[in-house]
Order: structure tokens, then C-alpha cells, then sequence
């Protein structure tokens, strides 16, 4: 039954999200991007509840790809609210295809090659630089030629973990670098279209609730079909107990973690609304599921990137590009799945559970 939540292609699940969010009684919103597809491009919204409840919002597709799986757990939440009634005390604020470019296109950047959980800074001075180590990483990152069926990429980056240390690694490539354009993790040089829609959009999608549980999902990181919920803030011993009380200490990492799942960012998303609805209490984790392991699924950012910037979009190597790096975000295997539906679920329940009781 989980599997029926996914869809094949960004126009389908945008498609099913609006027709299920419509049958369950949501009020509706879309935000076009103007970009270079053969489809038109959306951010979605969908709203279920009264605007002063206590509310839940899901977020998809901030990493484009990774959309098909957070697009199937939204489908599934709705598919339940249309079939047993809204809940009386709990508004649900969904946010669908934050990046439908990448979501339609199979890629993980925007149609700006833009990292989007990158892009949210305050400050202008912000999009500037690159962390320690990129630099010198940038050939073995980001070659300006198609992807090879040849190259020992494997080998590369096991003597670059070796030389540099794993969690050293990981910061340098994926903390968020604003020098090199056509670069994996690329933050931007200003606000993109999607960033400037939340600036300009999300007061009213989230009301006037004072209290808000946001859960905005992601995968490619940590063990196959397992999940953590990564902190955004460096949450203070109150708000970290609220956190593993609500959703089980196992499953919650705060950002200073040792050997952490992830690994420090600028511009993020989370970070930037829990900022701007500072007045708050506006609670969000990064639900961040397991598929393959890390030196795979880097290796299909990097190729699927050259192979957006360098190749031929009807070559065997472009789609096979694209295909691993559906495959690395959104597996295809029933099991994983079904897990990740069910898991999804779980998570929305028990946030919606911390809601109705006192904090």
C-alpha cells in the first residue's frame, strides 16, 4: 500500500498532491517558477485546519530529487486526513516541491545549479567563499567533462577520505561553498526563486500559530531505510529534552553531534525560519532517511552534475546519470519503501501528539 504513495515523474506526484490535498478539503496555493522546462513549475502549498490550531507543516523537495519520497509521505498523510476527517485540533501546512526544477529534472540543485538548503541566508556578505579544503578538492569534485564509465572515482575518494579524515571530508565538500557556479553544493550568489517565495510567503502559510512542529524531509544520509532527525540549532537542554521526549532519544542528533550523520551548513532552511518566527515556538528537524552508502551517493551528485553541465541530454551516460541519482534519493526497492511511508508517518504522529498535550 505504501508504494502506491510514489509517484513516476515531478507532473504526476505535483498532480496527485493537488488532487488528493483538494478531496481532503485543503485550501490550495501554487507559486510558478519561471524556468527553463518543458513543464510548468510549481511550489505547492496545502492547508487543512484552522489558522490559530497548533500546527504541523512537511516540507519536500528542498534537494529536488529527493522529492519523490517526501512527496509519497505527504500523498499518504493526506490520503489519511481525506479518508478520516481533519484532526479538530491541529492545522497541517504541507509544502510541496520547494525545488520542482530538480524534482522535475532528476537533480539535486535548482535550475540556478543552486544547493537550495544553501541559499537562506540573511545577509548578502554571505554568499561569498568556500570552505577550507574545496579549493583544493574542486578538480576531483567538479572534472568539466561528461561522466566516465571509467574512472576509478571509488578509489579517489577513499584516499581522499584517508588523506583528509571522513568528517573533515564531509565539511569541506557539502558545508556550502559560494565560489565555483557549475560546483556541487553551490549556495548561490543571492536569493533564488524558491527562497525569495518563503521570504515572501510563509507568514501567511503558517498563520498566526504560536506553537509549530516542522518536519522537512530528506534522504541519501545515515543506514538504508533508518532514520534521524537532525537538529538545526544547537538546541539548549530544554528544547533538546522537548525534542526526545517527543520523538524518542535515538532517532533525535543535535548539530554539535560527534561523528554526526550530517555536517555544518550555512544558508539553511530550517535555521532561516526558525530564526525569522523567532517569537515562537517554531520546532524543526531535518528528517533525514538512510539509503546508500556515502561514497555512492556522492558520486552520483557529482556525476549527474557534470552530466548536466557537460553532456548530452540524450546520450546512455546522461540517463544513466540521472537514473543513479534517483536511485541514491529515492530507491526503488518496496521494502525501503514502505519503511520510509511508515516511518514518515510515525514522525508526523508523534509531532502532532506534542502538539495536543502541554509543552
Amino acid at each position: 500500500m505504501s508504494e502506491s504513495h510514489f509517484s513516476e515523474t515531478y507532473a504526476e506526484a505535483r498532480r496527485r498532491f493537488n488532487g488528493v490535498a483538494a478531496a481532503a478539503g485543503a485550501t490550495l496555493s501554487s507559486h510558478r517558477i519561471d524556468a527553463q522546462c518543458r513543464e510548468e513549475l510549481a511550489i505547492d502549498i496545502a492547508i487543512i485546519g484552522a489558522d490559530t490550531a497548533p500546527t504541523v507543516v512537511t516540507s519536500s523537495g528542498v534537494h529536488g530529487v529527493e522529492g519523490f519520497f517526501g512527496s509519497a509521505i505527504q500523498h499518504a498523510i493526506l490520503d489519511r486526513l481525506r479518508q478520516t476527517g481533519s484532526e479538530p485540533n491541529i492545522r497541517h501546512v504541507l509544502i510541496h516541491g520547494v525545488n520542482p526544477f530538480g524534482f522535475s529534472r532528476l537533480r539535486r540543485f535548482n535550475e540556478d545549479n543552486v544547493d537550495l538548503n544553501r541559499n537562506f541566508l540573511e545577509n548578502a556578505d554571505g554568499y561569498k567563499g568556500a570552505p577550507a579544503g574545496y579549493a583544493t578538492l574542486n578538480g576531483f569534485l567538479n572534472p568539466e567533462s561528461p561522466p566516465s564509465r571509467f574512472e576509478p572515482f571509488k578509489l579517489r575518494a577513499l584516499w581522499n577520505i584517508w588523506r583528509h579524515g571522513l568528517q573533515p571530508l564531509k565539511q569541506a565538500i557539502a558545508g556550502g561553498q559560494y565560489q565555483y557556479p557549475r560546483g556541487i553544493f553551490f549556495g548561490g550568489n543571492g536569493p533564488c526563486k524558491s527562497t525569495q517565495i518563503v521570504f515572501e510567503n510563509c507568514d501567511r502559510w503558517i498563520g498566526p500559530s504560536d506553537r509549530v512542529v516542522h518536519i522537512d524531509f530528506h534522504s541519501g544520509l545515515g543506514a538504508y531505510g533508518a532514520y534521524k532527525l537532525l537538529l538545526t540549532e544547537r538546541a539548549d537542554p530544554e528544547a533538546f529534552s522537548w525534542y526526545t521526549k517527543t520523538f524518542g532519544t535515538d532517532y533525535v542528533e543535535p548539530l554539535e553531534a560527534p561523528n554526526a550523520t550530517a555536517y555544518k551548513i550555512s544558508g539553511v532552511f530550517g535555521e532561516w525560519l526558525q530564526a525569522h518566527f523567532g517569537t515562537r515556538k517554531y520546532r524543526f528537524v531535518v528528517a533525514e532517511f538512510g539509503t546508500y552508502g556515502g561514497i555512492r551517493v556522492l558520486g552520483a551528485i557529482r556525476g549527474e552534475n557534470r552530466a548536466h553541465h557537460y553532456g548530452v541530454e540524450d546520450s546512455k551516460i546522461y540517463q544513466s546519470a540521472k537514473a543513479e541519482l534517483l536511485e541514491c534519493f529515492c530507491p526503488s526497492d518496496t521494502s525501503w519503501r514502505k519503511k520510509v511511508v511508515e516511518s514518515g508517518l510515525k514522525i508526523i504522529d508523534q509531532a502532532t501528539h506534542a502538539l495536543n498535550g502541554v509543552e
